[in-house]
């Protein structure tokens, strides 16, 4: 098996994906900002699947702790095989109500560093004649939504267009697109989620799996669920002002507060 390595591997999807690839037998290199969590969920994951799971902290929303991950991603001694940018977090608030170092701060981590370590890792798979990269984007990609949905539409555009100049080469690249998934998120923040219907929540398990079944597929865009397709498929009926009015409120009313993490 090969060596996949997660960002934003802690908590929620990050922690699906590790769980998911550690039982099929894959090692993995756990990346998040925390070590000492990541040192609690790498011998988790090695007594209980056998595999080697190796940590790395680093905050990707500095170029030193991008920097680190890139230069982990490049070592042909250890070469990944899958790398998963999850890593993400979002701002609560209108545009011109959150600070612009803050919208910085999450460009930098949805953009920046899905960029520079997809570019880390590609070459080497491409050399190997195999390997893929999950980016972890958003439905919100879809619709006008601020700075998140303009960073999450980024990564699927980006994925897509990566994908189409690999073609051919071994390397598959798949952009991931939840919707609300059921994490430790949201209990951490003090959020209030009881607004958001029933039907809309995800299980971060069920996700990851249908991720990896339309990743082997050769997808290049995943959205997890016939309840989200369809939403999807309904937008396209909706005048796009229409919708970017009731996605921002949205975003606003269920939003995770200024500086949280996020998945998805």
């Amino acid at each position: 098996m090969t060596t996949a390595l997660i960002t934003g591997a802690t908590a929620g999807l990050g922690a699906a994906f590790a769980r998911r690839l550690a039982r099929d037998g894959h090692d993995l290199v756990l990346v998040a900002r925390d070590r000492e969590r990541l040192e609690r969920q790498a011998v988790e994951l090695h007594d209980r699947h056998g595999v080697t799971a190796s940590v790395l902290a680093a905050d990707l929303t500095t170029d030193e702790g991008i920097a680190a991950v890139e230069a982990r991603l490049a070592d042909t001694a250890g070469p990944v095989g899958l790398l998963v940018n999850n890593a993400g977090f979002g701002l609560k608030g209108s545009y011109l109500q959150v600070p612009l170092a803050e919208e910085l701060r999450m460009l930098k981590l949805h953009c920046e560093a899905v960029l520079r370590l997809t570019s880390a890792a590609v070459p080497g798979m491409r050399r190997r004649g195999q390997g893929a990269v999950i980016n972890v984007a958003s439905v919100a990609a879809f619709a006008p939504r601020g700075t998140y949905g303009a960073s999450k539409a980024w990564v699927v555009q980006f994925t897509q267009g990566a994908a189409a100049d690999l073609r051919g080469e071994g390397v598959r690249l798949m952009a991931l697109c939840p919707g609300f998934v059921r994490t430790e998120f949201h209990r951490r923040a003090g959020m209030s989620i009881g607004n958001i219907p029933g039907w809309m929540w995800l299980d971060a398990d069920k996700v990851v799996a249908a991720a990896l079944r339309d990743l082997s597929r050769g997808r290049t865009v995943s959205v997890p669920d016939a309840r989200y397709k369809a939403l999807l498929g309904a937008t396209r009926l909706v005048p796009r002002n229409a919708l970017g009015g009731l996605t921002s409120r949205a975003g606003r009313n269920y939003g995770p507060g200024r500086n949280q993490e996020k998945e998805g």
